[in-house]
C-alpha cells in the first residue's frame, strides 16, 4: 500500500503567510532606509517602463510597508491615486505611517485583501499595477495575473519584481539552503511558491504570456545588498524575513542559534574592506493588457 504524497496547502500558507507579515511588520517598516536603497533602483526602473507619471492611477499589490507606494505616488501627484493592498492588516498601517512622513497620505489608499481576490475589487479601472516582490509568493500566480489584469484598462500596464535565481542571490539562498539542512525539509512541494519560483531562464516572460499580456518586457537589474557587515545582514533577515523563521520553526532554540552562526559565518564571505555586499539579482517584468 502506497502512502498518498504530501500536498502542498495554500490556504495553511496563507493564514501563516499573514501571521509572519503581521509579527515582521514593524521591523520591515524600520528597515525602511536599507529597502529603499537596496530595491530604490530597481523600482524606479519598474515604474518607469509601466509608465508610471503624472495623473496615473496605480494598485500595488503586495505593498509590504508601502516604500514603493511612496515612490508610485510621489510620480502620480495631485491629479493620480495609488491604492495599496497587502494580506496583512498590520503591515499595512505602516503604509499610512510611511506616507504621512512623505507627505502623500492623501494620494494613497489601503486595503487589505489576498492578492489573488483582486477581481472582488469594485474600482474604476487602474492605469498600472505593481508588485514588488510579491508575485513569487502568490501560490496560484496565474489567480493573481489574472486579477491585475481584470483591474487594468485597456492598454494598462502590469509591473512585478522578483527574484532571478538562487545562484544569484545568495545574500538569501544561502540562508535558505543552511536552514533546510540543518532543519531536514524535504523539497518544495509541487506547487509551492517561494523566493526563486520565477528566477529561471524565460519563466517569468512565459508567465506573463500565459496570463495573456502583450508586448512582454523583462529587465535584469543588479541590487546588491549593501550593509556595514555580514552581522547586520543577519540581523536584517533575522528581523524581516518570516519565512526563514517557518523553516527554523522545527528546531530547538539552541540548534535556531547554531544554525544563525552558521549562517552569518557563511555571509562573511561577501566581506570586503569593512563593508558588506551581498549579490542579489532582481528581474522586472512588464506587459500589456
Amino acid at each position: 500500500m502506497t502512502n498518498n504524497p504530501q500536498k502542498f496547502d495554500a490556504n495553511q500558507y496563507k493564514q501563516t503567510t499573514r501571521e509572519q507579515w503581521n509579527s515582521a511588520a514593524e521591523a520591515w517598516h524600520r528597515w525602511n532606509p536599507l529597502l529603499s536603497r537596496w530595491l530604490g533602483p530597481a523600482t524606479e526602473s519598474m515604474l518607469d517602463l509601466c509608465d508610471v507619471t503624472s495623473g496615473s492611477w496605480v494598485l500595488d499589490v503586495a505593498a509590504g510597508a508601502g516604500e514603493q507606494s511612496v515612490s508610485a505616488a510621489r510620480r502620480v501627484g495631485e491629479s493620480g491615486h495609488v491604492l495599496a493592498t497587502d494580506i496583512s492588516p498590520e503591515i499595512l498601517k505602516y503604509v499610512d505611517i510611511s506616507t504621512k512622513l512623505a507627505g502623500v497620505n492623501h494620494l494613497v489608499d489601503t486595503y487589505a485583501m489576498d492578492g489573488e481576490e483582486l477581481h472582488q475589487l469594485e474600482v474604476d479601472p487602474f492605469d498600472v499595477v505593481i508588485s514588488r516582490v510579491g508575485l513569487i509568493y502568490f501560490p496560484d500566480q496565474q489567480k493573481a495575473l489574472a486579477g491585475m489584469k481584470h483591474q487594468l484598462r485597456d492598454g494598462g500596464k502590469v509591473g512585478a519584481m522578483v527574484y532571478s535565481t538562487a545562484e544569484t542571490n545568495p545574500f538569501f539562498s544561502i540562508p535558505v539552503s543552511i536552514i533546510r539542512r540543518r532543519a531536514k525539509l524535504p523539497p518544495p512541494l509541487p506547487g509551492q511558491p517561494g523566493p526563486f519560483s520565477l528566477g529561471g531562464e524565460g519563466v517569468l516572460e512565459k508567465t506573463f504570456a500565459d496570463a495573456g499580456f502583450k508586448n512582454i518586457q523583462i529587465e535584469t537589474i543588479n541590487a546588491p545588498v549593501r550593509v556595514a557587515s555580514a552581522a547586520e545582514c543577519l540581523q536584517f533577515e533575522q528581523e524581516s524575513f518570516g519565512a526563514l523563521h517557518q523553516m527554523l520553526s522545527g528546531l530547538s532554540d539552541s540548534e535556531q542559534d547554531e544554525a544563525w552562526h552558521e549562517i552569518e559565518e557563511a555571509l562573511g564571505q561577501f566581506e570586503s574592506n569593512g563593508q558588506f555586499e551581498g549579490p542579489c539579482e532582481m528581474l522586472v517584468a512588464v506587459g500589456t493588457k
